[in-house]
């Protein structure tokens, strides 16, 4: 059996975010990733842009300004490989309470994880200042102030936290902690798992041949896992992934999706750029897989901290895997 093989070289590090609720309090959406992301690039903008009256796509210096490889990437002027890729994936994902709460009075804080792949891990210091500006600004409806409270690292394989920024000390003491694919690879060998269960935590936008679908079939996940993967090592790592793709999905077609456990549901979010609303459904809930699983277990557990299809910058496509069936009862 071929086993997938690890982006060898590929990293990224976890945070928390945790800010505090102003004098006026904060309204926000019930899905509150669109919001977090608009206000974060704006500030971010207006604390690195040199040239903020010109468009990224034109400007003379995106190629070396943080707030172009963060938010308007795009392949080098002298890159060859995926140099008409559409759709370069952000190199941070946020992770937003998928609470629906809407209303935080004055002194309530909001928590929610910041994941930076590749270069932009080293840009951490620009997201404490963009974050700690931001609040000057405002959040959500109304744009009402708040404060940066703290930024938590985390290392999501021993558990540990520590604190590498509070707003008091005005201190970066980041300790520096990355999750290499290689780790997450050690775990993958041994016996064949027969079954396995993987949680859709938040709503997941895979796309199949085109096309939006609302069935979680294995070989569709492992497609958009591999084409994220893929674009996010190579633009934010500078290397090009090497695989049997083909042989990959023909395995990937032999687990079956035994218990779809899925619903859709569907939300929306304002696109300022677009100026118009946009529906951002995907599937949410469980599915059990059973089949030759063992050979995707590294690339799983990547997919859990890179989330998995599209609006993963939002906070989309969050999944957690776990050996065996659910407890519950089912729905063929």
């Amino acid at each position: 059996m071929t086993i997938v093989p690890c982006p060898d070289g590929f990293f990224l590090s976890r945070y928390e975010v945790t800010l505090e609720a102003g004098p006026g309090g904060l309204h926000l959406p019930p899905y509150k990733g669109s919001s977090l992301r608009g206000g974060l690039a704006r500030s971010f903008r207006r604390l690195v842009c040199g040239r903020p009256e010109a468009e990224c796509r034109t400007c003379l210096l995106r190629h070396g300004c943080p707030y172009a490889l963060v938010f308007e990437s795009g392949p080098s002027p002298d890159s060859q490989a995926l140099r008409l890729y559409e759709n370069v994936p952000r190199p941070f994902v946020l992770e937003p309470p998928w609470d629906g709460r809407t209303t935080y009075d004055p002194g309530d804080r909001l928590a929610f994880g910041l994941t930076l792949v590749g270069r932009a891990v080293q840009l951490l210091p620009y997201f404490i200042v963009s974050l700690d500006e931001w609040g000057r600004f405002g959040l959500g409806r109304g744009r009402r102030p708040f404060a940066m409270v703290e930024v938590a690292a985390l290392n999501p394989l021993t558990g540990d936290r520590e604190v590498a920024f509070r707003a008091p000390e005005r201190t970066v003491r980041d300790p520096g902690w990355v999750v290499r694919a290689e780790d997450l690879w050690e775990e993958a060998p041994g016996p064949p798992e027969a079954e396995c269960t993987l949680e859709f935590l938040t709503p997941v936008r895979v796309l199949h041949e085109g096309r939006l679908t609302a069935r979680p079939e294995f070989h569709v996940l492992v497609r958009n896992l591999l084409r994220r993967v893929s674009a996010l090592y190579y633009f934010y790592h500078g290397r090009a992934y090497e695989a049997d793709f083909a042989e990959i999905i023909r395995q990937a077609t032999a687990v079956e999706l035994a218990r779809d456990l899925t619903m859709w549901v569907d939300w929306e979010r304002y696109s300022g750029r677009q100026e118009r609303r946009m529906k951002m459904g995907g599937f949410v809930g469980r599915a059990v897989y059973r089949g030759p699983l063992a050979a995707f277990r590294g690339l799983l557990r990547l997919g859990e901290l890179i989330h998995v299809g599209k609006g993963a910058v939002f906070g989309l496509g969050k999944v957690r895997l776990s050996p065996g069936r659910p407890g519950s009862a089912s729905r063929s």
